[in-house]
This record gives structure tokens, C-alpha cells and sequence, in this order.
């Protein structure tokens, strides 16, 4: 079945006119009727893979799903979006189930969401073999293997698919899951010849920050303080630390309620009701609020504590930022998180499950301790490399992180005191000799004599140790075996030998990376706080989450727009025929007269670039970048080419590109000579013309190879200065 017959689904319900990174192929995979793995990562829209084709084929999908409170959001979204939907689960009425039973065998469901228990009761097996069923997608599929984070023994069982439903295509979806995890979920659910498409885990909209917890209250408060009236996740390891940072929180005239499994399933579920009408802001919760939240607009996501793992770190921190806008995750973490970890991953019984929670609770440590930017360690954990110098959004690559002046020194110490305790200890005993410690395992073994001990006396055995897992994030120093011991590597033996620097951080507390606001461009502050309002009312009329009614984008872009119509209504970003339909003539209406009383242009057009604005100073701490800048705009300024500035820089060639772009801009220029000639300029300033400068992969796409990127972006600095 052709994809392109999939483009009038897409406006007709979800107000889309094009498709994500790989939506494209994992539709196709479903239309063909071809297994599938599908691996986005949070944001990264793969509920639209199962869920779009499922309305373009005939019969019902059946959709895997773990939680009931995730399967009514689901559901919800959809039927407002005017797609047949249903969902059948433990929690409904005789009456509700009756209904979507009826609604089923007529054939007038495209999707209906069940849970692996129902779906692999044999009477349920029974009961669907009586319907056309499209496909089964099985949602949040890392619960099949026992490598993946969330590991459920009732999604093992879902490896009778096939069997059950003989010549049906099955489709597996997930955010997490390393290639280890990926080959476990084809092996157990027993796809045949599976398309198999891995999404980047990068998510460039969040800024990701970790710090030493010190003071929780005030730390969580920092950050919530940057979001006021915005809804933000505070995560806690055990459930006595959600409960006491809720109350402390309300106490400080915080909106904040607590959520996890000891409460009971009301207040729970009302609880989460709050927080989707907007009548809570905060939720401090332990990992139980995690898949059952779809929420579109969370601003922030706080780790009070360490997660025992990077599969659950990126799909929790993945919660903020749905809908694409910038939004900050933030890691608070502590000496003892470790060991809290450690004695919950070793009550199991089962001896794979702990050596598998062990491993990851160790990589899980050297993320928080490491000096390596933060996005390239998140997409490094899951097998996948990150272009450029810099990420621009984590406290790594901001130049937020304070670090030591002498970090060779005490890297070198550090260093050989691992190579003189003949490689055959771990991190902890390591700090200790650095230390000084007093230890009887040390004395006894003699290793108070060594030439290292009491090297860095002068410090905790905090930060020594903290210091180590640096040198292992950055290569120098490997763990090996059972008891991870540490060993140098040959970029350990070149930092010895003095020939390059490692990165330490300094014992100060570190200050919070703040998101970017890019998104918030052109955007009237007032008119989208008076559409969030009238959203949340609309939200209250219906029962439904706020989120479902609008996303925080498609708010943006109308505050944005500001369409006086509502055919206008219909060019911001996420409104389909269904929204406008039921939402446009009071959404424009609201618009309309907010303009009108403080005299605001309306019909805007986002796409048309105002004059740019005088550059911000950089930030403290980021000298080299200025000096190579500088060093760039000298080179520019006799005419050099950007292939001779990259590799006089040692610099990629992108960055060249960016540099002349800011050469151009701040010298004002209005030709792009000799980086552009005469002509190229006139053809891209022809297309610009008519489709605007705020698309430059638009205009190369419309001249094709005649026009190379170096010289597009220069020609383009030129254009916005006239």
C-alpha cells in the first residue's frame, strides 16, 4: 500500500504535513505488513507509526500497552483527533467493556489497546480471532528482555504472537534499547525478517545538567523557579523522599502532590488527573509515575536522586520536552545513591539479573561523575556517535562546570597510584590509599608505603573518588572484571606521560545549565498565557488532559501567527481539520481580541526573519572559542576561504561555515564576495524571495548541486542584513 496515501491521515487528523526522522519507513514497514522494530527515542513520534497506519488499513490493530492510565491518554488523544479508538482493561465498567466489544466485532475500531495479561488469556486469543486484525503493536517492547529496564515476565509470553495470529505482522516500538536489548526483543517475540529502525537517542531540545546533591529543597526549587507555572517532574528513589519533598514543597506555596505505589489507586489516579488539567504543576513521584504519563509540555524533569540506570535516566528525563520545545533535565546526585542501588539490584534472586543491574548501575555512576558532554555520553551508552565539537545544550558544553586548574597533576597522581597498586584494585580501595586511609587492608597489604599514598590527603574521599570515575568516562582508566578493577589504558599512559590534559572537576558545588529559549521567538508572552488559560477551560469542559486539547507548540505558534481566522487557524503547527473544527472559532476569537486591545499584528508569518539582533557576550569560560573566532574573522577579513580557515583552525569545516556567517552578519555585509560569486547570490536570493530565508535546506533542495552549503550560508548572512 502506497505511503503517500498516508499524507491526508496525517492533516486530516493530526494536523501534520510531513513526518519525522524514520516515521516514514516504520509506517511503510506497517502498510506492508512487514515485522518490524522500531526504536525513536522520547518526542520522537512513534506512536504515529503504529497508530496512522492503523487507520489507512482495514480491520483493528491491537495494540500491547502496560499500563491502563497510558492506554485512556492514549485513547483520549486519539477520539479527540476523531480517530476510532478503544481501549479494554480492568478498569472499566461492565458497560464500557460491552461497548467497545460490540464496537469491535462491527468492525468500527481502527486501534483497541490491551494489556499483555488480557491479550494472552485464551479467551481473549478466542475472541479476537473473530476480527480482522491489521497488525499488533507491541508498545514500550524493551519489557521484553531481560537486559531492558523495565523488565516484565508477562510480556514474555507475547512471543505466541505469531502462533496466536498466524500471517499478522508484528511490530515492536520502544525509546530505550541498546543493541543488546534490540536483538532480545526480535529473539523473544519472533519477528521474521524484521525492518529494523534505530532513531538517534539524541534529543537536542533538552539541556541536561548533573550536580552534587547539597541541598535538595533548594536545588528542586532553583530549578522549578525557572519554570513558574509550568509543569515539572521531580523524581525520588524511595517513596518517604517523594512524600516528605511534596509537603516540604506545598509548605514553601508550591502546586506540587506526591505520586507513587504505596498511595491508593484513587488518589493516584486523580493525582495524575491534576497534573493533566494543569491544576498541579509539580510531581514528585518515584519511577511508578513513568510510562503512564504522555504529557506533551513538562518543562522539567529533576532527578533528586541517582536512577539505576541510563535506560531509565533517558526515558524518565525524555518525559520533558514532548512536544519538541526546550525544556532542562537535571541530576541531583548523592554518595549514598550508589549503595541504595546496589542493595536493591542484589534482592533479587536471580543471579543474570543482578550482574546485568550491577553493569548498569556502574555506567549509570560514571555519567554523574564524568566531565564528557552529556548528550554524546547518553547517545555513546546506546551505540550511536555525535557530530560536532559541541552539544550547546548540557553544563559540559556551556562552560557551567568549574574545573581545576592543576587536573594534570592530580590526574598523573591518581594515575599512577592505579598503576603501582599493580592494576589489581578497585575505585574505592584506590581512593582510599590516595587518601591516606588508615584502613587494615591497607596497612596489611603494605600499601602505605607506596610512593602515592597520601598524595591527595587534602581531599575527601568523595571527591577522589569522583576524580576516578572522571578518568574512566574520559578513557584514561578501564574497569575490569567482577569487582571492576581498575586498569590505565593507553590514553591513561599518554595523560602520565604528559602529552595531553584530562578534565577534573573542581570540589565546588556546580552551577545549573539553563535552557535555550529559542522556541519562544516572536512569541507574545500575554496572548499564550490567555490561550493556555482558555486551553485548560476547554480541557475542563471535555475531561480531558489540557495537553490533548493543544501541545505547548501549536500555543506557541498561534501567540506566534496570531491567525484572524479560521482557515488561518488551520497553517499552525499540530491543528488538523478535527482541532480547527471543534477548538478554531474560539481559539481565534481569543487571538482576535487580545490583538485587537493592544494592537498586535495578526496573520503573521513566522517564516519572515526580522532584522538581526546585536549579538549577546558569550559566556565566561569559553576564552578558546572566542580566540578561535577571532582568530577566523582575521583570516576572513583578507579574503581566506573557509577551507583554509578550517584547517588553519584544526576546526571541522561546519565550523568555518558558522564562522563566516557571523563574520558576515557583524560586519554588516550586503555581498557575499569572494565566498559567493554575483550569480549564485541573485539565484538564492530568487528563491528566498519566495519561500523566505528561514528555510536554507528548502532553498539548496530547489537549486540543487549548483549551490554548495559554504556558499548558501553566506549568501544568506548577506540577505539579513539587507
Amino acid at each position: 500500500m502506497e505511503i503517500e496515501g498516508i499524507a491526508g491521515i496525517l492533516e486530516r487528523h493530526w494536523g501534520y504535513s510531513g513526518f519525522l526522522p524514520l516515521q516514514r519507513e516504520a509506517i511503510a514497514a506497517a502498510l506492508g505488513r512487514r515485522d518490524s522494530l522500531v526504536v525513536l527515542p522520547t518526542g520522537g513520534g512513534k506512536s504515529l507509526c503504529f497508530q496512522a497506519p492503523a487507520v489507512r488499513l482495514p480491520g483493528t490493530a491491537i495494540v500491547v500497552s502496560p499500563l491502563i492510565s497510558l492506554m485512556k491518554d492514549q485513547v483520549d488523544a486519539l477520539v479527540d483527533r476523531g480517530v476510532a479508538a478503544g481501549c479494554l482493561h480492568s478498569g472499566q465498567t461492565t458497560e464500557e467493556r460491552d461497548a467497545t466489544v460490540e464496537r469491535l466485532l462491527a468492525g468500527a475500531m481502527d486501534l483497541v489497546y490491551v494489556s499483555p495479561e488480557r491479550l494472552m488469556t485464551d479467551g481473549f486469543l478466542g475472541f479476537a480471532r473473530r476480527l480482522t486484525v491489521s497488525f499488533v503493536a507491541v508498545d514500550e517492547a524493551h519489557c521484553v528482555s531481560m537486559w531492558g529496564h523495565d523488565f516484565r515476565p508477562e510480556y514474555r509470553r507475547l512471543g505466541r504472537l505469531k502462533q496466536a495470529f498466524p500471517g499478522v505482522a508484528i511490530h515492536a516500538y520502544t525509546a530505550t534499547a541498546t543493541e543488546t536489548v534490540r536483538t532480545d526483543i526480535i529473539a523473544q517475540l519472533r519477528l521474521e525478517d524484521p525492518k529494523l529502525l534505530v532513531g538517534s537517542f539524541d534529543r537536542p531540545n533538552l539541556v541536561f545538567s548533573v550536580e552534587r546533591r547539597t541541598d535538595v529543597l533548594r536545588q528542586v526549587r532553583d530549578v522549578l523557579d525557572r519554570h513558574p507555572s509550568e509543569s515539572c517532574i521531580v523524581y525520588c528513589i524511595r517513596r518517604a523522599d517523594v512524600d516528605d519533598l511534596a509537603e516540604r514543597l506545598r509548605k514553601a506555596g508550591y502546586r506540587a502532590a506526591p505520586y507513587h505505589a504505596g498511595l491508593s489507586d484513587e488518589l493516584r489516579r486523580s493525582t495524575q488527573e491534576a497534573f493533566a488539567r494543569e491544576e498541579v504543576d509539580t510531581i514528585v513521584a518515584t519511577v511508578a509515575f513513568g510510562m503512564g504519563i504522555d504529557k506533551s509540555n513538562v518543562r522539567a524533569v529533576i532527578h533528586a536522586a541517582m536512577p539505576k540506570s541510563l535506560e531509565h535516566y533517558q526515558q524518565e528525563s525524555g518525559r520533558a520536552g514532548r512536544d519538541g520545545l526546550e525544556a532542562e533535565c537535571v541530576l541531583l546526585y548523592g554518595d549514598g545513591d550508589y549503595s541504595v542501588w546496589k542493595y536493591i539490584i542484589e534482592q533479587s534472586t536471580v543471579e543474570e539479573a543482578v550482574r546485568i543491574g550491577r553493569a548498569k548501575l556502574g555506567d549509570m555512576a560514571a555519567y554523574a561523575g564524568g566531565v564528557t558532554c552529556r548528550h554524546r555520553a547518553l547517545v555513546g551508552y546506546f551505540g550511536q556517535t555525535l557530530e560536532g565539537e559541541s552539544c550547546g545544550a548540557c553544563d559540559v558544553c556551556l562552560g557551567d562546570l568549574e574545573l581545576m586548574d592543576d587536573a594534570l597533576v592530580v590526574s598523573q597522581k591518581i594515575l599512577s597510584c592505579v598503576y603501582r597498586l599493580d592494576e589489581r584494585f578497585g575505585g574505592d580501595y584506590t581512593a582510599g590509599v590516595l587518601g591516606g586511609s588508615r584502613d587494615k587492608r591497607v596497612l596489611a597489604a603494605g600499601h602505605d608505603r607506596l610512593s602515592t599514598y597520601g598524595l591527595l590527603a587534602a581531599h575527601p574521599k568523595r571527591q577522589i573518588r569522583d576524580w576516578i570515575e572522571q578518568l574512566v568516562a574520559q578513557g584514561c582508566l578501564v574497569k575490569a572484571g567482577e569487582y571492576n578493577v581498575l586498569a590505565l589504558t593507553e590514553r591513561g599512559w599518554g595523560a602520565m606521560r604528559g602529552e595531553w590534559t584530562p578534565r577534573l572537576l573542581q570540589a565546588a558545588e556546580r552551577a545549573a545549565a539553563r535552557p535555550r529559549g529559542d522556541s519562544w521567538k516572536g512569541v507574545d508572552r500575554a496572548l499564550f498565557d490567555r490561550l493556555r488559560d482558555l486551553r485548560r477551560q476547554i480541557a475542563s469542559e471535555r475531561g480531558v488532559p489540557a495537553y490533548i486539547v493543544f501541545g505547548d507548540a501549536a500555543l506557541r505558534d498561534m501567540a506566534r501567527r496570531r491567525p484572524s481566522s479560521v482557515d488561518g487557524f488551520l497553517a499552525v503547527h499540530g491543528v488538523g481539520a478535527a482541532k480547527a473544527e471543534q477548538y478554531g472559532r474560539r481559539m481565534v476569537a481569543a487571538i482576535r481580541e487580545e490583538s485587537s486591545a493592544r494592537g498586535l499584528a495578526m496573520d503573521v508569518d513566522p517564516t519572515v526573519r526580522a532584522a538581526p539582533k546585536p549579538r549577546r557576550r558569550r559566556r565566561k569560560g569559553r576564552a578558546t572559542v572566542d580566540l578561535a573566532r577571532q582568530l577566523a574573522f582575521g583570516r576572513f577579513d583578507r579574503g581566506a576561504s573557509v577551507a583554509a580557515v578550517a584547517d588553519a583552525l584544526d576546526a571541522s569545516r561546519s565550523v568555518a561555515v558558522r564562522y563566516l556567517a557571523d563574520y558576515l552578519r557583524e560586519r554588516g555585509a550586503v555581498s557575499p564576495e569572494p565566498w559567493a560569486d554575483r550569480r549564485t547570490f541573485s539565484r538564492v536570493e530568487e528563491v528566498a524571495a519566495r519561500i523566505g530565508i528561514a528555510r536554507p535546506e528548502a532553498i539548496l533542495r530547489e537549486l540543487g548541486d549548483t549551490v554548495d552549503r559554504d556558499a548558501l550560508a553566506a549568501c544568506i548572512a548577506c540577505l539579513e542584513n539587507r
